[in-house]
């Protein structure tokens, strides 16, 4: 049986009524994935170009490289049909369902970009489609609410808990436990149980595969760094795998830092969602990796201004390879991912998803001889779905710009 595990990390813990539907995966993606079966890779990376419109560009920052002294660029991930990288991964996911004879998919989203491109693939290749989704982060991403519906999808509010994405997924699992025989499980993220973890990080390695070929096209050299943000993890992966070899790239996951993340928990409620950086061992959604939680080794709630990173675990390879000191963790708060957020719309005419805007603030906000000179962030997503968030944040925060004097008068 191939490894599910990366070191200690990862695993299948799993009701035993699921263990028949993670086989038949497990299967069909030794089969489909990495052996190409039937030629399903080749089938997927054509639709990927075509429906995704991939490659995205490797756009050097001119005005961030003149304020920072490096030079930076983004990886425009914000660019793939959708607006996420989330594509990726949710037509890959759909793909292999169509493969398998499934007839619907179900998934979990905590941003909403997951569900949106769950949704789109599901209705290209004709699949029916519903979708999980908190209530706190329904009230937070209705305009992706409304984009999942318009594709089709049936949408279901999670009130249970915290109402994020960890219901969410608690939720999504009880369905599929219900339906394995006509339903795939399109997790959004290298969490979960194997082959969750690598086959996610399989199909979003495109993102590094591409920026690999064309930093050294750009410059005829590797970046001293990369960047991205994590929330479960799955741009992050993608943008680090095709570069782990490599040790001369520092690859950098940046967590939501929150509130704080020396603030102490109150009850069962953690100011921010770091939990590469100060996160313990433990099981969550059918995997060993690091998590949240207290004394007791109960699972905590977590905290982000930004929904998509709003998640009490992390990837169980990302963990083994924190351990392993080959990715480096560090921290972003809400204030510095906000004001990140306005800098890069303000300096690039290119408006962040609050996820990504944690990569950005760490340029701002960085440890010295983490970066280098040439650094690849990378740019997970567009963020019109943030713009009532930051609206209200920045006024909580009392971050200001041009954009929140302008609001703040009426203009």
């Amino acid at each position: 049986m191939k490894s599910t595990k990366f070191g200690k990390y990862g695993g299948q813990y799993v009701p035993e009524v699921l263990m028949p539907a993670i086989s038949e995966l497990a299967s069909a993606y030794e089969s489909y994935v990495r052996k190409n079966q039937d030629g399903f890779m080749d089938d997927f990376f054509a639709r990927l170009k075509k429906f995704g419109g991939r490659p995205t560009p490797l756009y050097k920052a001119e005005r961030l490289s003149e304020k920072y002294g490096k030079e930076i660029y983004l990886k425009r991930e914000d660019l793939v049909h959708g607006g996420a990288h989330k594509l990726n991964n949710a037509l890959g996911q759909c793909l292999l369902a169509k493969y398998m004879g499934k007839e619907r998919v179900i998934a979990e989203t905590g941003a909403g970009q997951h569900g949106t491109a769950t949704a789109m693939a599901a209705s290209y290749l004709g699949l029916d489609c519903e979708i999980y989704m908190g209530k706190k982060d329904i009230n937070r991403q209705r305009p992706n609410v409304f984009r999942m519906e318009i594709n089709g999808a049936k949408v279901n509010p999670v009130e249970r808990g915290s109402g994020t994405l960890k219901e969410a997924i608690n939720e999504t699992l009880r369905d599929w436990s219900k339906s394995v025989d006509t339903t795939h499980y399109v997790i959004g993220s290298v969490v979960g149980p194997h082959p969750f973890p690598k086959m996610v990080r399989d199909f979003q390695s495109i993102i590094s595969q591409e920026a690999r070929e064309q930093i050294q096209e750009e410059v005829g050299r590797l970046p001293d760094s990369v960047v991205a943000c994590v929330g479960g993890g799955s741009n992050a992966m993608g943008a680090f795998y095709n570069f782990l070899q490599d040790d001369q790239v520092n690859l950098i996951a940046v967590e939501a830092g929150g509130k704080g993340i020396e603030t102490k928990l109150e009850g069962r409620i953690a100011h921010h969602s770091a939990s590469l950086t100060i996160g313990r061992e433990g099981v969550l959604h059918g995997a060993r990796t690091k998590i949240l939680q207290d004394e007791d080794g109960q699972i905590v709630e977590s905290h982000s201004v930004s929904a998509g990173l709003d998640y009490a675990g992390v990837g169980p390879e990302l963990a083994y390879l924190v351990d392993e000191g080959r990715v480096i963790p560090r921290t972003i708060g809400d204030k510095e991912a906000i004001e990140a957020f306005f800098l890069l719309s303000e300096m690039e005419g290119i408006i962040p998803a609050l996820e990504t805007s944690h990569a950005i603030g760490y340029l701002e906000n960085h440890v010295e001889g983490d970066l280098g000179e040439v650094v690849i962030v990378n740019l997970s997503g567009r963020g019109d779905k943030d713009v009532e968030t930051v609206m209200e944040e920045s006024h909580r925060l009392g971050i200001k710009n041009r954009t929140t004097d302008r609001v703040g008068r009426g203009i």
